[in-house]
């Protein structure tokens, strides 16, 4: 099955590496304009820009910390004004922050974790929701992690902020169900990127890795993408409010496999 979304118009936020990077590309084989969101960078975010063109697609690229509700207001302007509205939202931008136990976290670097990753998401969400319902038809997918489900020790405002964007896609779901708009969540297991590059490319942080995942390897960012395609296309016109994992089966808690 050859899954198309010609026509439909794209943002994804944080897309100019690893994930982002991966479903921006993805969306734009199957059809869809893609506007890049990033903060830093932006030689990537145009190397990226150019691929598309030079394959026949159509992307932009939008500067724009999506932590602020202001610059996101004026990022979904520029795409009605480049291209009259919006179809798909990917909220991809997040952050880990500094790893450090609750009781020493630095509130600010806690804080800046969950208005990225939680605020930032909600921040796009409603600004394409206001869109979406307008016009009866739109799909919202976030990135969240498979530590909206599994404690992270020294992480707790990232797993924090992935609960968080869980409930807040139910609820989202639940109210624009009526308006014919779905709202989705996509939880990556361990993937290959270069923000986790000094866990894979070490062996006793491989193999350690390797014993949490029944599929014992780790992901590639295409295998989120082509997810993220499908769940954003008609293929999936009947699910909604839900998390999709894609984690080689992290969350099947493996180390029972030998027994309780």
């Amino acid at each position: 099955m050859e899954i198309r979304l010609d026509g439909k118009r794209a943002l994804v936020t944080g897309g100019n590496s690893g994930i982002g990077e991966a479903i921006a590309r993805e969306l734009a084989k199957a059809g869809a304009k893609v506007a890049i969101n990033y903060v830093s960078h932006p030689e990537a975010a145009e190397k990226i820009i150019q691929d598309i063109k030079n394959d026949g697609g159509e992307a932009i690229s939008l500067h724009g910390d999506i932590s602020d509700p202001t610059i996101v207001e004026h990022i979904f302007n520029q795409i009605d004004d480049t291209w009259g509205g919006i179809d798909i939202l990917v909220n991809n931008a997040g952050v880990d922050g500094v790893k450090s136990d609750g009781w020493e976290a630095d509130i600010n670097d806690w804080r800046q974790v969950i208005n990225i990753n939680l605020m930032g998401s909600f921040y796009c969400a409603r600004q394409a929701l206001k869109r979406m319902v307008s016009q009866s038809n739109g799909v919202i997918l976030s990135t969240s992690s498979v530590h909206e489900v599994i404690a992270w020790t020294g992480h707790s405002a990232y797993t924090t902020s992935k609960a968080g964007m869980s409930m807040l896609t139910k609820t989202l779901a639940q109210e624009a169900a009526p308006y014919n708009v779905r709202v989705l969540a996509l939880a990556p297991g361990a993937i290959k990127t270069t923000i986790n590059q000094d866990v894979w490319n070490n062996q006793q942080g491989l193999n350690d890795l390797l014993e949490k995942i029944p599929l014992h390897r780790i992901g590639e960012p295409d295998e989120v993408a082509k997810m993220a395609v499908v769940l954003v296309s008609d293929v999936a016109s009947y699910v909604t409010g839900r998390t999709i994992f894609v984690d080689g089966g992290m969350t099947d808690y493996p180390d029972f496999a030998h027994g309780g």
